[in-house]
């Protein structure tokens, strides 16, 4: 390994010198405070890292990683993210009768393999990132064992998990039976020689968008989505929504990038996979009186979204995908931050009863919350609004007429179950009941509080002046 191979990976060594800390701090003695601290920590020295060191330009690390601007970039947002993430986990823990620490040593391997995805470049390194993003969810999720709901997501997850992965390997051992490379860039080359692939290589090729579409958690492979969800605390759960699909939507780009994978076939199925994702994720939540549930079947929506800017297959395209998980990552971690923020020790604010006539009871925070869901609906001067046009003009750019009419009909659809949401906070409420607040944890105020109000101020500031963000993202798609 040089000098520059060294000092690329060191975000990963980073990462994980700070799990193993945490390890054996926890073997010395139990503070919550501590572990807490070092984690912050340790994910805000990665992100300065990345900004004050990384390289201008494109460095590969034979023959795993690539380290250009599209890696550098979404490693910094699955930072960013993990640390909101990790902003807003004390409050939720420190309130449990369970062990909290160990939880932070999973969520800093979870982060690893995300950020392993997004460099990858090679099947071994790729499926590598895949299982220690999955092995560190199986308990994330299951954390909370006095919740039965808690224990049953956690094993759903494992089971069809496994199914999936079995999927992708296959898939792998296929297309490399055929091409005789594990290597994005070999197969790709193999791919522009043989115009016409062969049957067991398209096989082989969908064998692993089905492993891809299980994290994504798109149609049809969204049957775990909303039962995990639920069941998983919300910190974990504003991760896998965010961190978790994030990391593999960016892998997904930089496989058919390099595989030059936009064959008829394939564009055909993504097709019906983008149409269907975001109109039964939609549908779904119009009949959901959950809110996880509700985020959970319109995050498949939103991946749907995602995939229309996805298939538009140029620059375009990929600067639409990066903006749009920029805005879905902060209001997404926004939404569960809320949800985190009003749950109890026994139970997570997780039914509409519990938001009805949240405004007159904390109106800051459903103010916050408000803001949130309407990014999520796009509307206009938040990110998601910008988010939603940068692929409406993607795909209108490409002539994906199609998928752009489903993306605009299904956000209207969308509407209705974010507007249901937040009328239940505006409602009137009898004096009785505003005085029955459930008291926050003083942390919340502080940390936490302060965390929401940058997530929301990033929000707005995205959403009315975007300029700077699509700048930052053609500057860093310049160096793929």
């Amino acid at each position: 390994m040089s000098k520059n191979d060294f000092l690329s990976v060191v975000p990963l060594f980073i990462l994980t010198s700070a799990s193993i800390l945490i390890l054996f701090s926890i073997a010395v003695k139990r503070n919550h405070k501590l572990i807490y601290a070092i984690t912050a920590v340790s994910l805000l020295a990665d992100f300065l890292y990345l900004i004050l060191f990384s390289a201008s330009s494109t460095h590969i690390v034979e023959p795993l990683f690539i380290f250009d601007g599209f890696g550098v970039f979404n490693t910094g947002l699955i930072l960013v993210i993990a640390f909101a993430v990790t902003m807003l986990s004390y409050a939720y823990f420190e309130q449990r009768e369970e062990r909290k620490e160990e939880f932070y040593i999973l969520l800093i391997l979870a982060t690893l393999g995300s950020v392993v995805l997004v460099i990858s470049k090679h099947f071994v390194s790729m499926f590598l990132g895949l299982e220690i993003l999955s092995v560190s969810l199986y308990s994330m999720i299951a954390y909370l064992r006095q919740r039965e709901r808690s224990d049953e997501a956690g094993i759903k997850y494992l089971i069809l998990a496994a199914f999936s992965s079995a999927f992708l390997l296959f898939g792998m051992a296929l297309v490399y039976a055929i091409t005789g490379a594990m290597e994005f860039g070999m197969i790709g080359k193999y791919i522009s020689e043989h115009p016409q692939m062969p049957l067991m290589l398209i096989t082989g090729i969908c064998m692993m968008i089905v492993g891809i579409g299980f994290k994504l958690g798109i149609v049809p492979f969204h049957m775990w989505t909303a039962d995990v969800y639920e069941g998983a605390p919300a910190p974990v759960t504003a991760f896998i929504a965010t961190v978790s699909k994030g990391g593999m939507v960016v892998l997904l780009v930089r496989f058919f990038t390099q595989i030059n994978g936009h064959h008829q076939t394939l564009i055909l199925i993504f097709s019906i996979l983008a149409i269907a994702s975001m109109f039964i994720g939609n549908f779904l939540a119009l009949h959901q009186n959950n809110v996880k549930r509700i985020l959970a079947y319109s995050s498949i929506s939103h991946i749907g979204y995602i995939l229309v800017a996805f298939l538009a297959g140029n620059n375009l395209g990929v600067e639409a995908v990066s903006f749009y998980l920029v805005a879905y990552f902060i209001t997404t971690t926004g939404a569960f931050g809320i949800v985190a923020g009003l749950s109890d020790k026994d139970r997570d604010a997780e039914l509409i009863d519990d938001y009805r006539g949240l405004f007159w009871k904390r109106p800051w925070t459903a103010a916050i919350f408000t803001a949130m869901l309407l990014s999520l609906a796009g509307i206009p001067l938040t990110a998601g609004f910008v988010g939603k046009f940068y692929i409406i003009y993607a795909g209108v750019d490409t002539g994906k007429w199609l998928l752009v009419v489903m993306l605009v009909l299904n956000s209207a659809i969308g509407l209705y179950y974010y507007i249901k949401l937040i009328a239940a906070m505006f409602e009137q409420q009898t004096e009785a009941e505003r005085k029955s607040i459930v008291e926050l944890h003083p942390y919340f105020y502080i940390v936490s509080g302060v965390t929401m109000a940058m997530l929301t101020v990033a929000l707005v500031w995205i959403g009315v002046y975007p300029n700077s963000m699509v700048a930052l993202i053609r500057t860093v798609l310049s160096q793929i």
